[in-house]
């Protein structure tokens, strides 16, 4: 009966957290919005100070470089997952209860139970649903093929894919609903463990409901409320008082992780990646919890023990950016209105950059599901989301000085952004553009209406230490314009890349751009 509980509790929270997800999204953007377009200041703006000097020159990174992080990262946690997949093979031949270890065995269960890598490698790849979906299903087949090769005739064809729907089908829908898609992924692991905590406590009502009524204690009390309020409304009473007692602790434990995200003890990617491990194997767990709960435990724990354990190994691991240098900074400006193409951008090009330098941008409603994050999170549901935006030009640098500009542990660098109200954003972009070394601007769908985007290519054309600029854009409509406007740039500086409205983004031919090397 336990067993059961823990996995009512945590498919109901897993379904809180997605449906939690979707809705802060929504409000998300909605207040974002809404603060965007409030009304200006009614003091006068002041310019910003002159920024200070970096101390360290920026790194020479180029694109080789580029692609050595980005092998390096798959292999980092390719390596951890087969160690963690390993770990659960071993511990799940242990509790067979064999006097030997059949070292055939586990390497088949080393290689079935792998299969998280598929969902880990679509995570960092930002693959979209069906193409993990298609991936996982021929993983599926795969594993029973070699399941059945390799067992004995007294395992049917039929137990083989029961076992595996329960070993694999039930973790991947849990693992698909959190930690993929645009808003779950950005948002429902951070809300999945408030969720299990508010979801346990409702547990532990209807526990004492139960235990109330089969003791007898207090029965002629809810024999009497019964009959007033209805059986419906005692029930959700013991299950919703006890979620409101545990709100506070669950908000605390919300602003513990933003806090512990925002001093780096741990990043989204890591983060995200325990979470597909963790959901992975409760399942197992529970399973192994019908014959010993201290098997479960180990079954669950033992793998996990993996990622604390590979800090130090990744620490150890040289940098791409060598000590004494800075890495470079990425500017990135876009058409507004524009979220497909965008989103489509920073999943291709974005992502892959950030291995190698920083990303600062001007919020907006457009990526609010690529750039959230738990900070961002915390701060929305605390009512605080005003607090991040700029209401005068004297509060920029303030807010510059809060960028988060050093690698996380597996060595990938944060997006910083700027929120700004429409009377600020010039004055920020002024201040951004001094303290970036290249610039990426999406001007695909661009018109002459645009007026933003085209003081963007003034500011630009005019600043007087920015390195290139590169220009993602439509062949034809008003590209005269855009071309105009940006006519007073030192020659060299901009790099116009053609891109037919139809045409899919060529990552390594941006990235080639950004970094000055060649695809």
């Amino acid at each position: 009966m336990l067993t059961g509980k823990l996995a009512t509790l945590v498919i109901l929270a897993t379904l809180l957290a997605v449906v939690g997800a979707w809705g802060v999204a929504l409000r998300y953007r909605a207040a974002m919005q809404r603060l965007m377009s409030a009304p200006p200041e009614d003091s006068p703006p002041r310019p910003p100070p002159p920024p200070a000097p970096s101390a360290l020159p920026v790194s020479n990174i180029t694109l080789a470089d580029n692609r050595r992080a980005y092998r390096r990262l798959v292999t980092i946690f390719a390596s951890i997952s087969l160690l963690m997949s390993f770990t659960h093979a071993l511990t799940l031949e242990q509790l067979s209860g064999s006097a030997q270890i059949n070292w055939e065995t586990v390497t088949i269960l080393t290689l079935v139970m792998a299969w998280p890598i598929v969902l880990v490698l679509g995570v960092i790849e930002r693959w979209p649903r069906h193409r993990v979906a298609l991936l996982l299903a021929a993983w599926f087949v795969g594993a029973v093929l070699l399941i059945a090769w390799r067992t004995s005739e007294a395992v049917t064809l039929s137990g083989i894919m029961i076992w595996m729907s329960f070993a694999i089908g039930i973790p991947l829908l849990l693992v698909s609903a959190v930690c993929l898609g645009n808003a779950t992924r950005a948002i429902a692991p951070w809300l999945l463990p408030l969720f299990v905590l508010l979801a346990g406590a409702a547990q532990l009502g209807l526990d004492a409901l139960s235990a109330m009524i089969n003791s007898g204690t207090g029965g002629a009390t809810l024999l009497s409320a019964t009959d007033t309020f209805g059986h419906w409304s005692i029930i959700l009473a013991f299950a919703l008082t006890p979620m409101l007692l545990a709100w506070w602790p669950a908000k605390q434990l919300g602003r513990w992780l933003a806090t512990a995200y925002t001093k780096q003890r741990f990043s989204e990617l890591f983060y995200l990646f325990t979470a597909v491990w963790a959901l992975s194997l409760i399942t197992p767990a529970l399973g192994a919890a019908s014959d010993s709960w201290r098997g479960a435990l180990a079954t669950f724990f033992l793998p996990l023990a993996w990622i604390p354990f590979s800090y130090p190994l990744l620490r150890a691991l040289s940098p791409v950016v060598p000590q004494q240098q800075r890495a470079p900074t990425l500017l990135v400006l876009r058409v507004f209105q524009k979220d497909v193409s965008i989103q489509n951008l920073f999943d291709r090009v974005i992502e892959r950059w950030r291995l190698t330098g920083n990303t600062v941008l001007i919020a907006g409603t457009d990526l609010a599901e690529r750039t959230i994050d738990a900070e961002d999170i915390f701060t929305f549901i605390d009512g605080r989301l005003a607090e991040r935006f700029i209401y005068h030009p004297d509060e920029i640098e303030a807010k510059l000085s809060q960028f988060e500009l050093e690698p996380d542990i597996e060595g990938r660098y944060r997006v910083n952004e700027c929120y700004c109200h429409d009377s600020t954003w010039q004055q920020a972009l002024d201040r951004l553009i001094l303290i970036s070394d290249v610039v990426l601007m999406d001007l695909r769908g661009f018109r002459k209406k645009n007026k933003g985007c085209l003081y963007e290519l003034g500011v630009l054309a005019a600043a007087p230490a920015i390195g290139r600029v590169v220009i993602l854009a439509n062949p034809g409509g008003d590209r005269d314009k855009a071309e105009a406007a940006a006519a007073a740039a030192p020659d060299g500086r901009f790099i116009w890349i053609d891109i037919e409205p139809n045409e899919t983004i060529a990552p390594e031919q941006v990235l080639a751009a950004l970094l000055d090397s060649k695809p």
